[in-house]
Order: structure tokens, then C-alpha cells, then sequence
């Protein structure tokens, strides 16, 4: 059994004027005047005024194109972890919402790791309501108790609790739907110089039949800056104790913790996370320039590609939310084209659905993709419980959305994934999430682009709830290489091929239209202070 103890309890753009910003666009690029950037940082040819604003937002790590790979289903994710694992020799450190209680592959996998590699060091962080939902029968804190007994030096288990979750709400809040007030929910899986960011976690299902996405950037500029990341989220943490694995756990909160116990003290517990995560998200947390040993020339023809780090610690810090939404809004500047959003469980924030709204209204009009999940690709499909509501519930969001998108006028298609039915043999579930963007170059000679020039790639559902009660990490990537965008035209393609486009009259009717039960649910749980 686990117990918890404390040693101290956007503008609108008229076509003529769009045009001539678009030429002003041309002359800017072909001249040697930039917008502002980063020192030592220049701004990409295809997007100057995008990456001018995110240089402001965010922090900015240049890398090449080439240390991008994306991988494109669960076994191949899985295989790529293991390996890297195995290969390990300095550092493991892996954020997740939870690791399978039966991941005993996995675990046996990192404890290889350690066995062979004796300056091997672990750090894994969960999410504290989520690792221990089973408790007392086998949890994800006690598979990974056998590591803590195994190498007491060299592993650490760290547990998040959300600060939204206390009181009589933490005691009598079903352990089922209690991870609606907030969770750690970050995805990062770094090894040595290498970090694979995703939306997946660590069980069995993301192994083999639940569709994510998966990139690898291989580099160390990146795989230091998350690195710090995993390690301030842990530093606020419960920590993992246990001598024996077949006895029980504690979760203690160290007094070495730079924050107070958030059970006890949860508003100067946000204050405390605030200060330790606030400079992880400012634009000098990472300098955008390649390593100094490069001269000024070879950094701008080597750096083809910049990654701005994204991250949300509710109520204080969100530097996704304001990105994406540069990403997304029709500026002076703006040559966007086209785009796609993808989230398994669709309900945007108000934010994002009047940025996509206005981006595909006139007068940008930009024509936009919404992928999302069937209710037979829902991981809560036929689920016990009031959970099993959710598939219905989502389908109600996704109605809203469109009634939304016509009143508008919006140049928006709403498509659903479905591979099966969860549940049945060879059925999938969906659990992407994320942005492609692609842009136009009308002052450049040749063929259109490759594909997208942009994405956005994390653990984040873009939902209220990502932005007010969970901790969520990613990554906004830009480009101006081709083969990049290949890939991650390929990958777009890749989900909508289990994808068919569904409209008001198919979301409204007998079989689809969510019931009072469903708009009941979603009322309470709304009242009660948590989101879907």
C-alpha cells in the first residue's frame, strides 16, 4: 500500500493588403535585413516573422534537420526505446503519465541497462494519482519498486501531485476519474544525447495498438535542455521509498524539495514551481546559436532547423498556448497555407478554436484539417463507470465545434481515426496529438513545398484542462529543409489514412447524439473544478 508522508505537512488581413505584405514578405528575404532574433540566432528564410515573434516567447535550440527522425507507430517506438536503453551509459531519464503495471519487459530492460553500464544513472517520473490508482494490488510505484531495491544509488522514482487535488476533494474524488483535477502528464524519454518527445506513455497498449506520434532528436543542445526539465518537475516531487520490493512503498516529500508538500501547502507550493520553472521557459534558458566552435557562416547554412521548447505549469506559466497561436494567426507576414490539428480527445481550448476559427474565415480563409478520434477509437469506449461517457461526450464537442466552424464560415473539415474497434481483436486506439503547418514562398521560383514547414510535437491535448490543471511539455519545430518536410508530410499522411470526414447531420443523429446523462456528467465535473 502507498502513503504519502511529509516531513512538514490575431489580425484580420483584407486580400490587397495580404498580398502586399506577402511581396514585402519576398523583398525582406532576398535582402540582408532580418527581423529580430536571438543573438547569433538567424531567423529562417521560409518563416522570418514567425520565428522573429517565437525568439520572444520562447526559448530557441538550432539543430539540423538531420538529427530529426520520426518514428511511425507504437512497436516501433517501443523498440526504439529498448534500444536505446540497453545502449545507455551516462543517463535514462523518463517523464510519463504512468509505466504498465505489468511493463516487466521494460523494467527488466533499464535493470540490463544499470547492470551493464555502471555510471548508468535513472531518473523516472510519474504522475503520483496515476501511478498508484491500483494500490494496494500492483502499481506502476511497485514494478519499479524492484529498481529502487536493486540500485538505491543510482535509481530515483520520483511522483507528481497536482496541487488542485486536496482535502475532502482528494478524499472523495473516485481514484477513477480523479486524474480530471491535474497530472503530471509529460512525455520525455531521454537517453545520453538522445530525447524522444510523444504523447505516448509506457504500457502496453502505446507498445502495440495505440496510435501516437514519436519524434527522436538526437542531440545533445536538446537532450541537456529537457534533461533540466525532467529534473526541476522531480525536484518538486514525492519521492519513492522502499526497502524491500515485496513490502509496501512510501511516497515522501524530502525536505530537500526547493517547495512545500502541495497536500499541505498548495499555494505556496504553486509559488515555489513557479520560480524553479520560470526561467526553464524564457527565451534565455537556451541560446539558439550552434556550439561557438562554428564561424557565423557556417551556423546559417548548417542550422536549417529551430526548436523552441514549449511548457505549461498551471495557473503561471504556458508558453504553448501563445505559440501555437502565432503558429496559427493570420499576420502581415503570414504565408500559411494550410494545416492540420490533430488531438485524440477533441476540446480545444476556447483560445485555439477562435484562433482556427478565424484563421479559416474570411478573409485568410485558410483551409484547415481537424483529426480526431471515433468514439470506437476512444480509449474510453465501452469503459465502466461514468468514464464510459466520455466517447459520447467528445462527440458533443466535436458537433459544437462544427456547428461553430459553419456559423463562420470556416473552410475546416473535421475527419475521424478509426483502425477496428477498441476492444475487439486488431482494434486501435487514437492518441495523437499535435500541428503541421504549411507555408507558401509565392517570391520563390520552383515547385510548392516539400511539405509542411512546421509542427508542433508533445504530450499537450490543447484542452482547458492541458492549460489550467496539467503539466505539459513539447516542442514547436520550423524549418527550411526539404527532406524534413517530407517526413512530416509522410507522417500527416500516414494518420489520415484511417481517417473518414464526418458532418453535423452524422453527429447529430440517434446513434451519435450524446444524451442527458453524457451533458450531466460533463456539467458536474465542470463544477466541481476539473475539465475534460
Amino acid at each position: 500500500m502507498i502513503v504519502y508522508r511529509a516531513r512538514q505537512c490575431s489580425t484580420r488581413l483584407f486580400p490587397p493588403l495580404r498580398k502586399i505584405a506577402l511581396r514585402l514578405q519576398c523583398r525582406l528575404n532576398s535582402s540582408s535585413a532580418q527581423p529580430a532574433a536571438v543573438q547569433g540566432s538567424p531567423a529562417l528564410s521560409a518563416t522570418p516573422g514567425l520565428t522573429a515573434q517565437l525568439d520572444q516567447i520562447a526559448p530557441r535550440i538550432d539543430i539540423r534537420a538531420d538529427q530529426v527522425e520520426i518514428l511511425e507507430g507504437p512497436a516501433e517506438f517501443y523498440e526504439a526505446l529498448k534500444h536505446a536503453i540497453r545502449s545507455a551509459k551516462k543517463r535514462v531519464f523518463l517523464s510519463t503519465l504512468y509505466i504498465g503495471k505489468t511493463e516487466h519487459e521494460l523494467v527488466s530492460t533499464i535493470h540490463e541497462a544499470l547492470t551493464k553500464a555502471p555510471e548508468l544513472k535513472v531518473s523516472v517520473l510519474t504522475d503520483a494519482l496515476r501511478g498508484t490508482r491500483e494500490d494496494p494490488e500492483p502499481s506502476c510505484a511497485s514494478l519499479l519498486a524492484s529498481l529502487l531495491a536493486d540500485f538505491p544509488d543510482r535509481v530515483e522514482i520520483r511522483m507528481y501531485h497536482t496541487p488542485n487535488l486536496t482535502g475532502l476533494r482528494k478524499r472523495f474524488v473516485p481514484k477513477r476519474i480523479n486524474e480530471g483535477w491535474g497530472l503530471q502528464h509529460i512525455k520525455l524519454y531521454g537517453i545520453d544525447e538522445q530525447v524522444i518527445l510523444s504523447g505516448a506513455n509506457l504500457s502496453s497498449d502505446y507498445f502495440t495498438n495505440r496510435q501516437d506520434r514519436y519524434h527522436v532528436f538526437s542531440s545533445k543542445r536538446v537532450t541537456d535542455y529537457f534533461s533540466r526539465t525532467h529534473h526541476a518537475v522531480c525536484s518538486i516531487s514525492f519521492l519513492l521509498q522502499t526497502n524491500d520490493p515485496t513490502s509496501s512503498s512510501s511516497l515522501v516529500w524530502p525536505s530537500s524539495n526547493p517547495a512545500p508538500n502541495p497536500l499541505c501547502d498548495p499555494r505556496g507550493y504553486i509559488k515555489a514551481a513557479t520560480s524553479l520553472l520560470q526561467p526553464l521557459s524564457s527565451p534565455s534558458a537556451a541560446t539558439g546559436a550552434l556550439p561557438s566552435s562554428h564561424s557565423p557562416s557556417t551556423r546559417r547554412t548548417s542550422s536549417t532547423t529551430a526548436l523552441y521548447p514549449l511548457l505549461s505549469h498551471p495557473p503561471t506559466i504556458n508558453t504553448e498556448l501563445p505559440s501555437l497561436r502565432i503558429l496559427l494567426s493570420p499576420s502581415p507576414l503570414s504565408n500559411l497555407t494550410f494545416y492540420t490539428f490533430t488531438a485524440g480527445y477533441f476540446n480545444p481550448h476556447p483560445l485555439i478554436t477562435r484562433t482556427l476559427l478565424i484563421l479559416s474565415s474570411s478573409p485568410s480563409s485558410v483551409p484547415g484539417t481537424v483529426l480526431t478520434a471515433s468514439p470506437h477509437a476512444n480509449g474510453f469506449y465501452n469503459s465502466a463507470g461514468v468514464s464510459g461517457l466520455l466517447p459520447a461526450a467528445y462527440t458533443h464537442l466535436s458537433l459544437r465545434f462544427l456547428q461553430a466552424a459553419r456559423r463562420a464560415s470556416a473552410s475546416i473539415k473535421l475527419r475521424e481515426w478509426r483502425r477496428g474497434t477498441v476492444g475487439e481483436q486488431d482494434g486501435w486506439t487514437y492518441h495523437a496529438k499535435g500541428v503541421w503547418a504549411t507555408f507558401s514562398f509565392p517570391c520563390l521560383s520552383g515547385p510548392p513545398p516539400a511539405g509542411p514547414s512546421a509542427t508542433i510535437i508533445g504530450s499537450s491535448n490543447y484542452t482547458t484542462r492541458s492549460y489550467n490543471l496539467d503539466l505539459e511539455v513539447g516542442a514547436l519545430v520550423i524549418t527550411d529543409d526539404e527532406s524534413l518536410m517530407r517526413k512530416w508530410k509522410r507522417e500527416e499522411e500516414k494518420l489520415k489514412e484511417w481517417t473518414r470526414e464526418v458532418g453535423e447531420e452524422e453527429l447529430e443523429g440517434k446513434e451519435r447524439k450524446a444524451g442527458w446523462r453524457v451533458r450531466v456528467a460533463m456539467w458536474v465535473v465542470k463544477v466541481l473544478g476539473g475539465a475534460l
